[in-house]
Order: structure tokens, then sequence, then C-alpha cells
């Protein structure tokens, strides 16, 4: 069964409020799937539930600070009072790489504020999301997805944003271990690598020799994508504007999402 075949049932959405997190809030809910987006801006939670209305599923919105375990716990709360249970949870908040700063002038408040945003976020966000998932299990209803948001940067490195490579190399490790501990549960747990796509944005990079000689064999896609060739994937997020979609590069397969 793909992580996305959830009609019917609740998926929660961290950091669902812009950017990937919102297109996936959108596809499951067209699908059918009830979704409960957490995010910490009021306003923009309310302008990404009414981007919802209409949909066959049904949406709402919890404030909650993924960084913050007791703020996720209410908000797990809020969501299984509205829902009565939550079926997947997709952790998308995050931060990117914060500047071109070297490693070795990073402060020690940088470092910390980008593992707590990035790693913590998704640690809470799944325990609570497990917590709820294994007890259902227990009593005779194993299912669950829990899927998060990588980056190439967590294989190949990135230059002077080593602390956000780091951050999310430790999720894709965190989603590998999971998905051997949870599947005696019913629970599968993934990892969605971007992939890098033709588009303005990457126009310049693309007429760039060196770099499609020398970091392209890097990225483990087989050829750049076109446009057009993403119009049927389960979550579509991609513009000419962009540079980047989602849940193509690699197959979904149930479990972890092998590189």
């Amino acid at each position: 069964m793909s992580i996305f075949d959830l009609n019917g049932r609740v998926a929660v959405i961290t950091g669902g409020n812009g950017g990937i997190g919102l297109g996936m809030a959108q596809a499951l809910a067209a699908a059918g799937c009830n979704v409960s987006i957490w995010g910490r801006n009021p306003e923009k939670n309310k302008a990404a539930v009414q981007s919802l209305a209409g949909a066959r599923g049904k949406a709402e919105a919890q404030i909650c600070d993924v960084t913050d375990p007791a703020s996720v716990k209410a908000a797990m709360e809020a969501t299984l009072k509205a829902f009565g249970r939550v079926d997947g949870c997709f952790a998308n908040a995050g931060i990117g790489g914060g500047g071109r700063q070297p490693f070795i002038e990073r402060t020690e408040e940088q470092w910390r504020t980008m593992f707590a945003t990035n790693l913590d976020g998704v640690f809470h966000a799944f325990q609570a999301a497990a917590r709820h998932m294994t007890d259902r299990a227990a009593n005779g209803d194993p299912f669950g997805r829990l899927v998060a948001t990588s980056s190439l940067a967590s294989i190949f490195g990135t230059a002077r944003n080593e602390h956000y490579a780091a951050t999310k190399a430790a999720i894709n490790a965190l989603v590998r271990a999971l998905a051997v501990e949870l599947a005696r549960n019913g629970v599968t747990a993934n990892a969605i690598l971007p992939g890098w796509i033709k588009s303005d944005m990457t126009a310049g990079i693309m007429g760039n020799d060196k770099f499609v000689a020398n970091v392209m064999p890097r990225i483990p896609v087989r050829r750049f994508g076109e446009p057009e060739d993403f119009g049927g994937i389960a979550v579509y997020l991609m513009s000419k504007a962009s540079s980047y979609h989602t849940a193509d590069t690699f197959v979904i397969d149930g479990g972890y999402t092998a590189f």
C-alpha cells in the first residue's frame, strides 16, 4: 500500500501551512484524507485550511511549535478530539541552510537552532504519532504512516551548510530505524527526498559544464527531469519557477524509501 493511500483516514501535517507541507495537505485532502495542519502561525494555519475548502477530505489546524514536546502533545490531543484517530504523520517542519557561513565560524546557538528546528520537530511529531499508532495496533488496528521530508544534502553534503546536512542525515537514520522498529505494528516509515528538475531557477547551473560533470553524478537521479514528467506524482509541488519536486526520485514501497 502506498504511503499516500489514506483515503478516508486522518493525517497530521507539520509545517503544513506552506511549501512542501501545504502541497502534501492539498494532495491528501483531494484524495479524501482528513487533514490536521500543525503550525505556529495562526494566520497561516487559517489560510492553509481555507486553501483546502472544497476538497474531499475535511481540514482543520492546530497551533503547534514542534520543537516543544508539550505543544506537540496538546496538538495531538486536540486532533484526536476532532477526528478520533491519526493514521499518518508527515513531518515537514524545518529550516534550510541558513546562509553560507563556514563551519568553523558557526556559533553554538546557530548549531542548536538548526538541530532543534529540523531534527527535534520530526522526533516530537513522530513520537506522538507513533505512540497513538502502536496503542491502536495493540487493540487490533495496526496501521500507520510516518513520512519525513529529507534533502539531497543528506546524501552528498553541501559546502557551508554542514549543520543542515547533518540534521537531514540524522532524520534519514531515524526513519530507517523506525521502519524496522514499528513494522510489527503495521506502521511504515519513509523519507521523501527531493530531486532536481530543469526549471528557470536551475537554468544557470544546467549550463555549467563543471557542475554537470562533477556534481550531477553525485545526485542520485538518473537524469534531470522536465516539468511535464511529474504531473502524475502523489505530491505535486513543482512549477517552472521551482527547482524541486517530491515523491518521484525514489519508489515508495510501503517501508523505508531506499536511496
